[in-house]
């Protein structure tokens, strides 16, 4: 088992402390999507460029992963990235549209659109190498995380050809060519954990891979048709040493499968409670959340409350890192953030 060179200045973090189930000075937080569009600098420094564009350019990636650390004094920076940067790396003719997502020219819905998903090597994403080594440089002790799409929101995205209230495309896929599907999510395992490997090799402290789409799925067809392909990934990316957290929006019946794929951390979105999210994971993992995001637009004293009652229920839990149970809205005043991070430590203070 290796582990990134610079370990030893974040092992001892709180955050890394959580995610091995160890004690900790404090409750850590960090937030999703905690660098963007809530951060009037980040606005700034993407002025008229392109967000694909700025995925690509260490200087920037590494400006704006930081952007948060320094605002809000979060445990852990999470790299600026989109799920779909390592599918551009690859050649797939996509573009992120604002307002819109990621859309992707000719959506993936045979045998023959599979030989388009070839392999991802080190040197497609030698951005991400670079702003990796650039991050770990300023960030010290602060652990970075890495960054990925799981192989079913990937496909979800190719297969619909971009964002899908339904997923209609992609289980029709699923169900109808169960062959074809479970080569396309091999595939992005492959795809994925290449993508990890870059990121831990060239030093992040741990890694999230996140499932976003992937509540849209009943648990029956989640064990069958997503469960191999999620395992395979974080099976690749075991030998780094590095814990795995997972995560995905609306999963609250698919908690104890995602408890089974072999993340170390399991992140839980707002609507179980972390002791009830907690019994459906089992014994043996870390939990990452669950503050509402929308929570952050009500008035200080009612964020406390609420981000109280998360860290009560989360008392008793061997690793807890507090998180919200999905993204940082785009609208969110960064001072409440702020204001959460120092609630959350002092409430949280041994």
């Amino acid at each position: 088992m290796t582990s990134p060179q610079h370990s030893g200045r974040t092992a001892g973090s709180a955050f890394l402390r959580a995610c091995r189930r160890e004690p900790v000075p404090h409750t850590p937080v960090w937030f999703m999507r905690q660098a963007g569009r809530s951060l009037p600098e980040y606005l700034k420094v993407r002025e008229g460029i392109a967000m694909l564009d700025s995925c690509m350019r260490p200087d920037l990636v590494t400006e704006i992963t930081l952007q948060p650390v320094r605002r809000h004094k979060v445990d852990a920076a999470i790299y600026f990235s989109d799920i779909v940067v390592p599918l551009k790396a690859i050649g797939i003719d996509l573009d992120i549209k604002p307002g819109v997502g990621p859309v992707v020219e000719r959506p993936v819905r045979t045998h023959a659109d599979l030989e388009r998903l070839r392999p991802l090597e080190p040197d497609d994403v030698k951005y991400v190498t670079e702003a990796v080594g650039m991050l770990t440089g300023e960030l010290g002790s602060t652990p970075l995380i890495g960054f990925a799409g799981a192989p079913f929101t990937l496909a979800s995205y190719l297969v619909e050809g971009g964002p899908s209230r339904n997923h209609e495309h992609t289980k029709a896929l699923m169900y109808g060519d169960p062959e074809l599907w479970a080569d396309l999510l091999d595939r992005l395992a492959d795809i994925t954990a290449a993508f990890l490997d870059v990121q831990i090799e060239a030093g992040a402290s741990a890694v999230q891979l996140f499932d976003s789409w992937v509540g849209a799925l009943a648990p029956a067809d989640y064990r069958r048709s997503v469960m191999p392909a999620s395992a395979k990934v974080f099976d690749a990316v075991a030998r780094h040493g590095v814990p795995r957290i997972h995560f995905g929006v609306g999963t609250g019946e698919l908690l104890g499968l995602m408890g089974e794929v072999g993340a170390d951390v399991v992140g839980v979105d707002w609507r179980v409670p972390m002791d009830e999210a907690a019994r459906r994971v089992g014994p043996g993992k870390a939990l990452q959340g669950n503050l509402d995001p929308a929570v952050l637009f009500a008035p200080r004293e009612v964020v406390e409350t609420k981000a109280g009652e998360v860290l009560e229920a989360a008392r008793d839990l061997p690793g807890h890192i507090f998180n919200l149970g999905h993204g940082v809205l785009p609208s969110t005043d960064p001072d409440a953030l702020t204001r959460l991070v120092e609630y959350v430590h002092g409430r949280s203070a041994r």
